[in-house]
Order: structure tokens, then C-alpha cells, then sequence
């Protein structure tokens, strides 16, 4: 039995009830929506203007205003955005008062892209628009991330069909990197979201108080206005010097991890540095290739290679911006390093070293006429500046004079102290260790020299001097142990104190008539030693020695034990005026025709030294000009301070005992008859000689 008729009829009368209503209300919200949208039409929404500013302040949490008209409407499906005088403005901490501005804005906006998915404008016209990006000081937050605290997201750009930009400038700040930019981008137009070619930008700016012009490319513009990937190349110049940058970022402001390759080239690797903050010593021009990847506050150049001046360079280093001072971290290598290339770092010009010779190169940094040490300076400020520790190597140094290779030097600079420990290097096939420190901490700078030089082959290490390798088998062993205080080379030489030995065990040695400096080393030796240059000097032991007071090196001593003679010298020099005084005297052991010689005398300059024939009442004259006085350290007490091992079983009683051959004994402690001068014995003498003709 089936429900009663009215029963049924009340159901149905309910149904169409609910559904009048449904439709009353359908036709209600179409009037309400077509009512709207004819009052938007009709009015262009100008009267939401208030609303708008306040809720899009709300919703970034920066004060939004327009200055000029506005107009809010669907037209006629899509959101129509027009606004004058748009500006956002930026968080208190800023240096400019508005994140975003606009002369005019006038987009269209699909709506539901509001509520679903990622944003897209329909339409994006933009004139004289300018954005400012900033990071704060302490680089924890930026301008573009919207909230009170730092912690929103920040702004993404919306997919934009077509655009059309006209006079768009934007500027960025980072106080970290004392970085400021100004771009200009060239005007823009798109269709179907797509750009017909790369969007070009031109600016300049300042870094670290060094100004630079920039130009750049996006050569991706349909991507990057996407939100895909950016192909990014840039152009700079600053101080002389030449950058290009180019890469791909996930990103418009997003660098963070992402490879980019960097060629740099200019006339002086210090220039580039000295951007950062960073003092080294200059170079001649020079061309890099590398990679950056920044992550955090690092900013490390990898895969690098290239050349300064005619050396070249390879490696990778780190420079970090995160600590009170700049870090620098760095594994360096080079093949071959020119010696001229090696000039600045002693203080001289490169580039004068090379064109016009080390003295000219001298006097341009102030010095005196005569001297070849200079007096340019590093900035003691710029080298508290920044922290390093570097690691750097050298296969070979490119010279004329004496070999050297493997070099290997570690560099720690800690606010000021600078400590090249250990540096070392083969000179000669011997090899030299040293340590060198400037405290910079100090002005002047406290400067401390220790180079310690192994058994090295006389043969290589005098080959430029005039000493022929054939023939030749002794050794020399030396140190020199010194400490001054200078802001330059020649200031911390000139106040040194100290000592410089070298001491030459057993060996022979021969000499060829080379010249080097006007200064004749085969010469030299022939006067001192012998009548003919082939026939070797057989050499029992050798001291020569001086000790630095005042940056005066009074020889103390020099004594040289060979199978003739015993040779003394006496005087010194000077690291002030750069001068020589230094006179030689051969004591025969055994009564010859050449007995009778007169001493050998080196003066002048280290610029110019000088050799002459004294005689041998000059012979205690020398030194006196530098104000030395006779020293007498104990011969035996420079062994230790050279550590030569077993140098004093190596035939050096007579010299370790500081005695000439005049005061040489027979085995039962008589005085000798054949030896120097003697009074005493059977032999006659030859009445004294002229030496070559001369004296």
C-alpha cells in the first residue's frame, strides 16, 4: 500500500520550494555579482581605493599607496588593476624609503589564480618602475622578504602573458660585501609569455668604496619570467680591471650554490684584491679563469688558472666574509715563476724591474741613488684588515744567476702578524729553510729573518759568479739570523741585529773569468790564491761570518784554511748606506814567489761594487769609514749557530782555532820556519814582489 496522497503531494510541493529558492538565490548572487561588476564597470572601482591599500598592507606588512588614480574592475572576466604612483614601501631599517615603485601600473589578473595555483597576469604594463633590494647589516633578513620579523617568504614573481616594461631600474644593497648596484633594463615586451630576445641591462656602482660600470644580459627572459632557470652574463669593470660572469640561477636574486664561471684580466692583481679589501703585493698584468660558488658567507674560486706577468698561476682559494675580518684560504701553484715576477714582493715595480733594470726600480720607491733595497711599504692597515692562511708552491724560478726550485711557502697573516713559516726552497741543489715574520701590530713592524742553508755544491751556488763546475767539489753551509724594525725592506735591514755565517767544509774550488756586477770573481781569486785561474783552490775549512749591529755587519770572522794560505778579512758592511768596505789578506804557509801580495779590497755599493788592490797598511783601515770596530767571537761557537754536522773533523783545527799561518806551530810547538813571514829557519827569502806588476 503506497503512501497516502497528500503525504506525497507535501514532498513534492517541498522539493519545488527548495528549488525556487535554490534559484532565487542563483538568480540573486547573478544579480548581486552582475551588479558589481556593472557598478566596477561603471564606476572603475576608483572607490576601492582605501580597501586596496589597506588590505595589500596587511597582507605584506609594508605601507602600500597609490598617489594618483586607480581603477579596480573585472574587464571583463579578468581583475583590471591601473594605479599611479604605486609605491611599497621598505622596513624601517632600510636606506630607501620604498621597495617598489611606479610612475604608472596598469595589469590584468586572472582571478582565480588568486585563490589556486601560482599567480598569472594576463597583461603587465609598467612605466618608470624602480625596485629596491637590501640586506640588513648583520645579513639575516632582506627588503623583499614580507613580514615583521624576517621570516616570510619572499616575493615570487607570477607568471606574466605579456609584458611590457618601459625606463625599470633596480638597486641592490649588501653592507656585507660594502656592495651598491644600479641596474637600468633596456625596455621590454613579451607575447604568450614569451620574450623575443634577451633582456639587456646596463648600471654602475660601488664596492668597497671602488666605483664600477656594469652590463649584462638575461639570455633566458622566457624562462626567468616563468620562475624557471636564468642564463645570466656580466660584464664589469672596476679599477682598471675586467670581469665576466656568466651562469645559471634557479632564480632572479638566487646565486646561493650555483657554479658561475669568472674570467678576470687587468695590469695588476693587487687592484683586483685591494676591491675586497684584500693587500698584496703587486703584479704585472694578469689573466684568470675560475669558478665561484657562493654558499653562506663563502665565496670560493675553484678550478683557477692563469698567468701574471710571464709566470703562471693555478690553484683554488676561499674568501669568507662571515668573521670580524675577511678570511682568506688558499692552495696556490706555479710552474715557473720569472724573477721579475717575484719584485714586488720585495717592494719593487714589476714592470721597472723589467724595462728599466732593480736600481731604477730602487729609486722609484725613494731610495737613494746608490742603493738597491727599497723603500715601499705594505699598508699596515690593510693587512689587519684580513685574516689568510695560503699554501703555495713553485716548481721552478726562472733565473740567471743561481737555480732555484720547490719552493714551498705557508703564509699565516692573524690581525696583523704576518708568519711566512716554513718557507723553503732548493737553491743550488741545497736546500734552504727559513722562517720570516712582520708584526704589523707594531709600527714600525717588528721584522724577523731566519734562512738556514744546507750543504749546497759551490758549483751551482757561485756558477753566475764566476766558479766553474768542473773542478769544483766544495760545499758551503750558512745562516742568517736577523731582526729589525721597518715598515719596508730597507728600514727593517738598516735596523737589524744579528748574525750571518757560512761555513765551507773540505773541498776544491775553481774559477773562470766570468763578470757579474763589475765585480771579477776569477780576479779575485787569482790575487787572493793563485797565479793561474785553471788550477783549483783546495780549501781545508772556511768561516766567514759577520755580526749585524745597527744594520752594520762587522765580519767576525772571516778565515779561510786552504793548502797555501790562510786568509783573514776584516771590515764590513753597511744595509743603510748599502756600503762595502771589505779587505782580504792571504798568509802563505809556505814561502813563494807570490808570498808578498798585497791584500784584495771590495767597496762601493751594492749597487756597484768594487775591486781593488790595498796595501797593507790600509789593511786595518777597513771598515773604519762604517764605524766597525775589530769583534772576536769564537770561530767554534758558529758551528752551532750553522749546524754543520761533522764540518770540524773536516780539516778546520787550525781555522776553528782562530789562528793565522804566522802563528802556526810545528808538532813539538816550535814556531815554523816556512810559513808566512818566519824569521827563523834555512830558507831564504826572495825579496818582495811586485803582484802582476801592480803593487
Amino acid at each position: 500500500m503506497g503512501p497516502p496522497a497528500d503525504a506525497a503531494g507535501d514532498a513534492d510541493t517541498r522539493r519545488r520550494k527548495a528549488l525556487r529558492i535554490a534559484r532565487n538565490v542563483a538568480i540573486g548572487v547573478v544579480v548581486v555579482i552582475a551588479t558589481i561588476w556593472l557598478v566596477l564597470f561603471i564606476t572603475k572601482g576608483r572607490f576601492l581605493k582605501g580597501p586596496f591599500e589597506r588590505t595589500v598592507t596587511s597582507l605584506i606588512d609594508r605601507p602600500v599607496k597609490v598617489r594618483g588614480d586607480f581603477q579596480l574592475y573585472f574587464a571583463p572576466f579578468d581583475i583590471k588593476l591601473f594605479a599611479e604612483g604605486l609605491t611599497a614601501g621598505n622596513p624601517g631599517w632600510t636606506t630607501q624609503r620604498h621597495l617598489f615603485s611606479a610612475r604608472r601600473i596598469d595589469t590584468r589578473i586572472a582571478p582565480l589564480s588568486l585563490l589556486f595555483g601560482r599567480r598569472r597576469l594576463r597583461w603587465l604594463d609598467l612605466d618608470d618602475a624602480s625596485l629596491d633590494l637590501e640586506w640588513n647589516d648583520a645579513h639575516t633578513t632582506n627588503s623583499w622578504t614580507f613580514s615583521s620579523d624576517g621570516k616570510g617568504k619572499p616575493f615570487e614573481l607570477p607568471i606574466i602573458e605579456r609584458t611590457k616594461l618601459v625606463s625599470t631600474a633596480v638597486r641592490y644593497r649588501d653592507p656585507r660585501l660594502a656592495l651598491l648596484a644600479d641596474l637600468d633594463f633596456s625596455s621590454i615586451s613579451s607575447r604568450d609569455a614569451r620574450i623575443g630576445e634577451a633582456v639587456r641591462f646596463t648600471g654602475d656602482g660601488q664596492i668597497r668604496q671602488t666605483p664600477f660600470t656594469l652590463r649584462g644580459a638575461l639570455l633566458t627572459p622566457n624562462e626567468t619570467v616563468a620562475r624557471g632557470r636564468n642564463r645570466l652574463v656580466l660584464d664589469a669593470v672596476a679599477a682598471n680591471n675586467r670581469i665576466r660572469m656568466s651562469g645559471t640561477l634557479p632564480s632572479l636574486a638566487d646565486i646561493e650554490g650555483v657554479p658561475l664561471a669568472m674570467t678576470a684580466s687587468g695590469r695588476n692583481v693587487a687592484e683586483l684584491l685591494g676591491i675586497l679589501g684584500i693587500v698584496v703585493p703587486r703584479t704585472r698584468a694578469y689573466q684568470l679563469k675560475t669558478t665561484l660558488v657562493k654558499r653562506d658567507s663563502q665565496y670560493r674560486f675553484g678550478d683557477l688558472t692563469g698567468s701574471f706577468g710571464d709566470s703562471d698561476i693555478a690553484g683554488a682559494f676561499t674568501i669568507d666574509n662571515g668573521g670580524e675580518r675577511v678570511h682568506i684560504d688558499a692552495d696556490l701553484a706555479t710552474k715557473v715563476l720569472d724573477i721579475v715576477d717575484v719584485a714586488p714582493f720585495i717592494g719593487y715595480n714589476p714592470d721597472l724591474v723589467a724595462s728599466r733594470g732593480v736600481a731604477a726600480a730602487a729609486r722609484a720607491t725613494g731610495a737613494a741613488p746608490a742603493r738597491l733595497l727599497p723603500d715601499a711599504t705594505l699598508r699596515a692597515e690593510g693587512l689587519r684588515a684580513f685574516d689568510a692562511d695560503v699554501r703555495y708552491k713553485v716548481a721552478r724560478l726562472r733565473s740567471d744567476s743561481v737555480p732555484v726550485t720547490d719552493v714551498a711557502i705557508t703564509v699565516a697573516l692573524d690581525d696583523g702578524l704576518l708568519n711566512l713559516s716554513p718557507f723553503q726552497f732548493t737553491m743550488a741543489r741545497g736546500t734552504v729553510t727559513s722562517d720570516v715574520s712582520f708584526d704589523w701590530r707594531r709600527r714600525p713592524a717588528r721584522v724577523t729573518y731566519d734562512f738556514r742553508l744546507g750543504a749546497t755544491p759551490m758549483a751551482q751556488l757561485l756558477g753566475g759568479f764566476g766558479v766553474a763546475e768542473a773542478g769544483t767539489s766544495g760545499t758551503v753551509r750558512g745562516r742568517l739570523q736577523l731582526e729589525g724594525d721597518g715598515d719596508t725592506l730597507h728600514d727593517s735591514l738598516a735596523t737589524s741585529r744579528g748574525r750571518i755565517a757560512f761555513v765551507i767544509p773540505q773541498g776544491n774550488l775553481t774559477t773562470r773569468n766570468v763578470q757579474l756586477s763589475e765585480l771579477d770573481l776569477g780576479t779575485f781569486v787569482q790575487k787572493m790564491f793563485e797565479e793561474r785561474l785553471q788550477d783549483p783552490v783546495n780549501i781545508n775549512c772556511g768561516l766567514v761570518a759577520f755580526t749585524v749591529r745597527r744594520g752594520v755587519a762587522a765580519a767576525d770572522p772571516i778565515l779561510i784554511d786552504t793548502r797555501k794560505n790562510v786568509i783573514t778579512g776584516r771590515g764590513g758592511f753597511s744595509f743603510g748606506s748599502e756600503q762595502i768596505d771589505l779587505a782580504f789578506r792571504a798568509d802563505a804557509k809556505k814561502f813563494s814567489l807570490f808570498s808578498g801580495q798585497s791584500p784584495v779590497g771590495i767597496g762601493g755599493y751594492f749597487s756597484e761594487p768594487a775591486l781593488t788592490v790595498v796595501t797593507p797598511e790600509l789593511l786595518g783601515r777597513a771598515g773604519v769609514g762604517l764605524g766597525l770596530a775589530v769583534l772576536a767571537a769564537p770561530p767554534a761557537a758558529l758551528l752551532a749557530f750553522v749546524d754543520v754536522g761533522d764540518a770540524q773533523g773536516a780539516a778546520c783545527g787550525p781555522i776553528l782555532a782562530g789562528a793565522t799561518a804566522k802563528a802556526q806551530r810545528t808538532r813539538d810547538g816550535e814556531r815554523r820556519d816556512d810559513v808566512g813571514e818566519g824569521d827563523e829557519g834555512t830558507t831564504e827569502r826572495a825579496p818582495r814582489k811586485k803582484f802582476l806588476g801592480i803593487f
